[in-house]
């Protein structure tokens, strides 16, 4: 059997993507309505991690600083937008029109969601009178937490399209995941996100990315002729 060529991604079967959208749907609407009804132990447990947090954070100025380097550049939403860029331009120039589209698209729900969600839900950003670090407009959910999540969840789920080796995957697996718990914590340590607001973030960036998986299945580049995904070549059968 030939390995998946990189101009030819694989389809593997859906029902985990749905299985997990549905399973992420649910946390993330009860997170959400928990947060907007201000629920007590919620809150509670918000401002003692916080309060924590920020103690930390003043105590070890150079931890706080590289924070701040990391959150405002290696895990900037802008910084993972740019990546995500550069691969549909990659693909786009492969002849993965479609799947280009797919990702693209997905990444501008997720950005619209996020917007939609701040401005619904309006919840205000920690406030300190000694901030280590400052942050504009409402706070749930967290936007750097779910861009990475996005990002790094559609990322992951190309390097499964394309049959990437086992190396590889362990590689990107272990870079995604620093990236999406550590963009997480510094918003947490630098003293601009509660905890929930970044939990939220995670959890409706990997329910966008179930979805996004989930439904290209059933999109116009699975049509025979439509001339936008080219269909991997089917396995060679060896001889007896």
């Amino acid at each position: 059997m030939h390995p998946p060529s990189l101009d030819s991604p694989t389809r593997p079967p859906t029902y985990r993507a749905t299985l997990a959208a549905a399973l992420f749907c649910v946390p993330s609407l009860l997170l959400l309505v928990l947060v907007e009804l201000e629920w007590g132990p919620l809150i509670s447990l918000d401002k003692g991690i916080a309060r924590t947090t920020h103690r930390w954070a003043l105590a070890d100025p150079e931890m706080t600083r590289a924070s701040r380097i990391l959150t405002d550049w290696v895990w900037d939403p802008w910084t993972m937008r740019a990546l995500c860029a550069v691969v549909v331009i990659w693909l786009m120039a492969r002849g993965a029109r479609w799947l280009a589209l797919w990702v693209a698209g997905a990444c501008l729900v997720a950005s619209v969601l996020q917007q939609s969600l701040k401005a619904a839900v309006d919840r205000p950003r920690p406030v300190w009178q000694d901030p280590v670090d400052f942050a504009h407009y409402a706070a749930f959910p967290s936007g750097h937490a779910m861009t990475a999540a996005v990002v790094c969840g559609l990322l992951l789920w190309l390097l499964r399209l394309y049959g990437v080796g086992p190396v590889p995957w362990r590689v990107a697996v272990v870079l995604a995941t620093l990236s999406v718990a550590g963009v997480g914590a510094t918003r947490v340590w630098l003293g601009v996100h509660w905890p929930s607001d970044v939990l939220g973030g995670w959890l409706l960036g990997a329910l966008t990315v179930a979805l996004a998986i989930a439904t290209y299945a059933y999109g116009p580049g699975r049509r025979p002729g439509s001339g936008l995904d080219r269909p991997s070549a089917p396995p060679e059968e060896s001889s007896p």
